[in-house]
C-alpha cells in the first residue's frame, strides 16, 4: 500500500517540471553563478537536488518503491544529475542563466542515453501532456495584466501573442540590472500595440520602449540591447535552420548548433573563406559564451548589426558571438594549433578586453581578408604616377582601406615642364581627382570612401592647398570631401618663434628637400634660400612665417583643415629611419611609416586595448593588462600574413617591416573609474603610466614573438636593433630641435635596462608597436569612451549611419542617484545646458570637476597628456584638439605648446564658439529649473563629425 500510495502521488504531483519550477532552495553542489528561468520569467538559483527529486519520482512511477528498486535509483539519479550539472557547468564555466526547458531537455537527453527507455517515454509523454495543458490554460485564461491579443505571421496568418514568452525574454533583458524594471517597459509596450500586430513590430515596441527610458536610467541600453537580441536571434537562427526563436537561456544549447551551421553557410554563399571548415567545431563550440551577448549597449549591438554582421538578402545571419569566433579564426588560420589560438583570440575579443580595427572585424575570415586599416603613399611628379597612385587609391578603397596620400613630390604651379615646354597647373587639380575618386569607391559598400592629402610647408602651393576646403571661390580648385594636412618641418616652426620670413619653392628644385629632415634639412634648406638671393632659383615666394601660420590656423578653424602634423618629430624618433623616410600620417594622423613612391606602400594594422577593463578595484590591473597585450600583439602580427592585398607595393612593404600599431580606448573611462579628473596632474600622470606599461608590455611582446617567428626582415639597421627604444628616441629630437624648443618629461618608473638588452639580443618582430588610433565605431561597439578623448556631452543625441542614440554619462547619473540628486528637473537641466553639469547649482563641486567635458578641460591638459602618452610611442596618437571661446591668440598658443610638447601629429581642431559658450547666461532666477521657453538642442557627437571619413 505504501510503495503504491508514493507512485499515485507521484504521478498526481507534477513530478518533474514542478519540482524544479518551484523551488528557490541553494544546493551546496550547483555549479558557481548558475540561475534558472521559469516559466513565468522569475529567475531562481540553479538547484540540483530539486533535478534529483523529479528523477527520482519518475522512477518510482514506473519502477515502484521496492527495497532494491530504490537503491538502484539512488545511485542511477546521483549519477545522472551529477552529468546534467556537468554539463551546464562545462557550457558555462563562469555561470549563466538557463531556461526550465534547457534544465527538462537535458534530463529526457540523459535518461535516453543512460538506458532507461521506460522512464524517459514516461517522462518524454508526460512534458508532452503537461505543455498541452498549459498551452490550453493559457488560451483559456489571459494574461490578467494585458488584453488578448493576436498578432499576424510572415504569412499572413493570425495566432495569440504569447504573453509567456514576451514575459521571458523581457525579464531576462532586466534581470541583474540595477534600477530597471520589466513591468514598466511592458506597461508602455503594450500600450502601443494592437490587434492585428506583426510579429516583428511586437519587438519594435519593447526596443522603442526601453531605449525611451535611457535618459531617465543608462542601464536601460543594456536592456535595450537585449531586447534587440531577440529579433536577432530569430533572424539568424531561423536562417540557419536551429530554431524559429530562441530566448537568452535557449542560447547556450542553440550557439553551439548555429556555429557550424553558419560556417558552412557563409562558405556555401561565398561570404566565408573554406579554410574555416578545418576547424575542429566542437571545441570552438565549446568555447562560446553566450552570456557575453549581456555586455552589449543598444548602441553597439545596433552598430554591429547595421555595419558588421555578414548577411545574404539583408538577411543577418551572425550572432555577436559567432562574430567574434568568426574573426578568431579568421586570425588564426595559420597558426599551428589554430583552434586553441582561435579560442583564445576569441575570449579576448568578446570579453571586450581588446578589439580589432574596423577592416579586420568586416573582413576576417572571408574571402578577401583585407584587414589593415589604413595605407600611406607618396605620389611622384609624372602623369603616369599621379594616375598610377590615384588607381591605387582607387583599389585600396575597395577594400575598407583608408588612405593618407604624400603630394609634395609633385610640382607647383607655375612649375615647367620640360616634355612640353609648358607650365604646370600644380598639385590642386590632382587633388580634385583623388577627392572624387574617394566618393566614386566607397569602402566596399560599409562606409564612405576615405582620404588625407599632406603637403609640406614649403611647397609653393601651400597657401591654395590650405583654402581646398573653403565653401566658396573655385569650385573646380576645391576639395569638398578630402581631408588634408600639413606636414611642418621644425624649421618653419622656429621662423614661427622668431618672427623670420619663410621661403616657398617648387619640389622639383628642390627635390631632395622631400626626403630630408632634423638638421640635414635646416642646412639643405638654407642653402637654396641663399640661391634665391643670388638668382639661381627663379620660382620662390617669400613670406612672413607668422603670417603664413596665421593662415593654416585660420583655415583649420574655418573649415577643419588642414590638420597641423610634424615632420621631424616623426622621423626624428622613428625606429626605421635607416629604412627610408616618413613622408606623411595616414587618414587619422596617427600612423607615421616609410613610404617610397611606387615601391613601398606603408600599411598600418591597428587593434585597441579597452584600458577601462584593466581599470580594478581602483588601480591598473598590470598583470590583465601585460596578457592582454600579449594576445592582442599576436593577433596584429597575424594580420600581416593572413592580409589580402589589393596593390603589391603594400604587400612588400608590410611584410619587410611588419608594422602594427596597438592602441588604446576607454581613457575617460578609466579616469571616471579612478575618480580623477580629466584637468588634473592626476589625469596626465595616470596617462603616462598607463602608456608606459602598455608600450613596456608591447615592445616585449613583440620581441617574444621574434624568438618564435623572427625578426622582421629590415630589423639590422633600426633603433631597436641599438638598444633605441621610443624613450630614448626623444634625445635625437632634442638634439636636433635644440633645447631651446622642447619640454617633454622624461620620467620612468619600468626596467627599461632590462628590455634593451631583451631587444638586442632576440630582436623586434615589428617594426613599429604602438598607435593610438580613433577607435570611434569599436569604442561604440564595447560601450567606452572613444580613444584617449575627454567626454563630449554628459547628455547627448548621437547620430552616425545606425541612427540617433541618447548618450547619457552612466558614470554621472549613478554619481547623482547615490546623493538623490537624480531626477526628471535634472535630466531636463542637462538637456538645457547641453549636457554640461558645470552651470548647475545643486551638483557638488567634485562632481563638476569629474565631470568636466571636452570643451570645459583646459587644451593645455589635453596636450599635456598626449605629450606624457608620446614618449613612449613608437608611432603617433590620433589627438583632437578641443578649445571653448576659440580665438586666434587661443589656437597660435595650443598649436605652439603641441609642437613644443613633443607632439608628432594632431587631429581635428574641435573649436566651440563664443556665443555657444555663453548660453547658459540667461537670466531665469534659478540655474536649476528648465525656463519654459527652454527647448532642448539636438547634439551630434563631434566625434561623428560628417566629415570625419573614420567616425562613418
Amino acid at each position: 500500500m505504501h510503495t503504491e500510495t508514493t507512485v499515485s502521488q507521484s504521478r498526481s504531483a507534477s513530478p518533474e517540471p514542478a519540482a524544479l519550477s518551484s523551488s528557490t532552495t541553494v544546493s551546496a553542489t550547483a555549479p558557481g553563478q548558475l540561475r534558472v528561468i521559469k516559466r513565468n520569467g522569475t529567475v531562481v538559483p540553479y538547484d540540483d537536488s530539486k533535478i534529483a527529486v523529479a528523477m527520482t519520482k519518475a522512477f518510482l512511477a514506473v519502477e515502484g518503491g521496492t527495497a532494491a528498486a530504490s537503491s538502484r535509483i539512488h545511485e542511477t539519479v546521483n549519477a545522472l544529475t551529477k552529468q546534467i550539472s556537468a554539463t551546464f557547468q562545462r557550457r558555462m564555466p563562469s555561470g549563466g542563466t538557463i531556461h526550465i526547458e534547457d534544465i527538462q531537455d537535458q534530463v529526457e537527453l540523459v535518461l535516453m542515453r543512460s538506458g532507461d527507455q521506460k522512464v524517459a517515454r514516461d517522462y518524454v509523454l508526460y512534458r508532452e501532456e503537461h505543455a498541452r495543458l498549459r498551452a490550453e490554460k493559457q488560451q483559456a485564461q489571459p494574461d490578467p495584466d494585458y488584453p488578448r491579443l493576436q498578432v499576424t505571421l510572415a504569412d499572413g496568418s493570425r495566432r495569440d501573442l504569447d504573453m509567456g514568452r514576451v514575459r521571458t525574454v523581457v525579464e531576462e533583458a532586466c534581470a541583474g540590472l540595477k534600477d530597471v524594471e520589466a513591468k514598466t517597459i511592458l506597461d508602455e509596450a503594450m500600450r502601443n500595440l494592437y490587434d492585428g500586430v506583426s510579429l516583428d513590430d511586437v519587438n519594435t515596441s519593447l526596443v522603442i520602449t526601453a531605449r525611451t527610458l535611457v535618459e531617465q536610467e543608462p542601464n536601460y541600453s543594456f536592456a535595450t540591447a537585449r531586447l534587440l537580441l531577440d529579433k536577432l536571434r530569430a533572424e539568424a537562427l531561423s536562417f540557419l535552420g536551429v530554431a524559429e526563436s530562441a530566448t537568452q537561456a535557449d542560447m547556450s544549447e542553440y550557439y553551439a548548433q548555429a556555429l557550424p551551421a553558419y560556417i558552412r553557410k557563409g562558405v556555401e554563399l561565398e561570404l566565408l573563406s573554406p579554410e574555416l571548415l578545418q576547424f575542429d567545431m566542437a571545441k570552438l563550440a565549446a568555447a562560446l559564451d553566450a552570456e557575453r551577448d549581456l555586455q552589449f549597449t543598444y548602441l553597439g549591438l545596433q552598430t554591429l548589426y547595421d555595419r558588421y554582421f555578414i548577411h545574404s538578402d539583408e538577411v543577418r545571419f551572425e550572432l555577436p558571438q559567432i562574430f567574434f569566433m568568426r574573426v578568431a579564426m579568421g586570425l588564426a588560420v595559420e597558426e599551428p594549433e589554430k583552434e586553441a589560438r582561435a579560442v583564445e583570440f576569441y575570449q579576448l575579443l568578446s570579453s571586450f578586453d581588446y578589439m580589432s580595427s574596423t577592416p579586420t572585424l568586416f573582413n576576417a575570415g572571408t574571402l578577401r581578408p583585407q584587414l589593415s586599416s589604413c595605407y600611406l603613399t607618396t605620389v611622384p611628379d609624372d602623369l603616369r604616377g599621379i594616375y598610377g597612385a590615384i588607381q591605387d587609391n582607387a583599389m585600396l578603397s575597395k577594400w575598407a582601406g583608408g588612405l593618407g596620400n604624400d603630394w609634395t613630390p609633385v610640382r607647383s604651379l607655375g612649375a615647367y615642364i620640360k616634355g612640353t615646354n609648358g607650365k604646370s597647373q600644380g598639385v590642386v587639380p590632382f587633388l580634385k581627382v583623388a577627392n572624387d575618386t574617394a566618393v566614386a569607391v566607397n569602402q566596399g559598400g560599409k562606409r564612405k570612401g576615405a582620404v588625407c592629402a599632406y603637403l609640406e610647408t614649403w611647397h609653393l602651393d601651400i597657401e591654395e592647398f590650405l583654402e581646398l576646403r573653403k565653401n566658396t571661390g573655385d569650385d573646380r580648385r576645391r576639395t569638398h570631401d578630402m581631408n588634408t594636412a600639413n606636414w611642418v618641418p621644425d624649421l618653419f616652426m622656429k621662423r614661427v618663434f622668431e618672427d623670420k620670413d619663410w621661403t616657398l619653392f617648387s619640389p622639383n628644385d628642390v627635390p631632395d628637400l622631400h626626403d630630408l629632415y632634423g638638421q640635414a634639412f635646416e642646412q639643405r634648406y638654407e642653402e637654396y634660400e641663399h640661391q634665391t638671393s643670388t638668382g639661381e632659383m627663379k620660382l620662390f615666394k617669400r613670406i612672413r612665417a607668422q603670417e603664413l601660420w596665421r593662415k593654416m590656423l585660420g583655415m583649420l578653424f574655418e573649415t577643419g583643415h588642414p590638420w597641423i602634423t610634424f615632420k621631424d618629430s616623426c622621423n626624428l624618433r622613428s625606429p626605421q629611419q635607416h629604412a627610408g623616410v616618413i613622408h606623411s600620417s595616414n587618414l587619422c594622423t596617427e600612423i607615421t611609416l616609410n613610404t617610397k613612391s611606387d615601391k613601398e606602400i606603408a600599411v598600418c594594422n591597428l587593434g585597441s586595448v579597452n584600458l577601462a577593463q584593466h581599470v580594478v578595484d581602483g588601480a591598473l590591473d598590470t598583470d590583465k593588462l601585460r596578457r592582454t597585450v600579449k594576445t592582442a600583439v599576436r593577433m596584429l602580427d597575424n594580420v600581416i600574413d593572413i592580409n589580402y592585398y589589393s596593390v603589391p607595393a603594400a604587400r612588400a612593404s608590410n611584410l619587410r617591416h611588419r608594422p602594427i600599431g596597438l592602441g588604446i580606448m576607454g581613457f575617460q573611462d578609466s579616469l571616471y573609474k579612478l575618480r580623477i579628473g580629466y584637468g588634473s596632474d592626476a589625469a596626465v600622470e595616470f596617462a603616462d603610466r598607463s602608456m608606459e606599461a602598455i608600450s613596456y608590455y608591447a615592445i616585449e611582446a613583440s620581441s617574444n614573438l621574434a624568438t618564435e617567428r623572427g625578426s622582421y626582415i629590415s630589423y639590422e639597421g633600426s633603433l631597436w636593433s641599438k638598444g633605441t627604444l621610443p624613450i630614448d628616441s626623444i634625445e635625437i629630437l632634442s638634439r636636433n630641435r635644440g633645447e631651446q624648443f622642447i619640454e617633454v618629461d622624461r620620467s620612468q618608473t619600468l626596467d627599461w635596462d632590462g628590455l634593451r638588452v631583451q631587444v638586442k639580443n632576440n630582436g623586434m618582430r615589428n617594426s613599429n608597436v604602438l598607435a593610438i588610433a580613433p577607435t570611434a565605431t569599436i569604442a561604440n561597439i564595447t560601450g567606452v569612451s572613444q580613444s584617449i578623448e575627454p567626454t563630449y556631452q554628459n547628455l547627448y543625441v548621437k547620430s552616425n549611419l545606425s541612427g540617433e542614440f541618447t548618450v547619457v554619462n552612466p558614470y554621472l547619473v549613478h554619481d547623482l542617484k547615490d546623493r538623490g540628486l537624480w531626477d526628471t528637473v535634472m535630466v531636463n537641466d542637462l538637456k538645457y545646458y547641453e549636457g554640461s553639469v558645470q552651470k548647475i547649482d545643486r551638483i557638488p563641486a567634485d562632481l563638476k570637476h569629474l565631470y568636466a567635458n571636452a570643451f570645459e578641460v583646459e587644451p593645455r591638459w589635453i596636450v599635456d597628456a598626449a605629450s606624457r602618452r608620446q614618449k613612449w610611442i613608437d608611432q603617433a596618437q590620433s589627438l583632437n584638439l578641443y578649445i571653448a571661446g576659440a580665438s586666434g591668440k587661443k589656437l597660435d598658443v595650443t598649436y605652439r605648446m603641441a609642437w613644443y610638447r613633443g607632439l608628432k601629429t594632431t587631429y581635428y581642431l574641435r573649436a566651440l564658439a563664443a556665443t555657444t559658450t555663453e548660453k547658459s547666461t540667461v537670466e531665469t532666477g534659478t540655474l536649476n529649473a528648465v525656463a519654459a521657453s527652454a527647448t532642448e538642442v539636438p547634439q551630434a557627437c563631434a566625434l561623428d563629425d560628417p566629415d570625419c571619413e573614420a567616425c562613418q
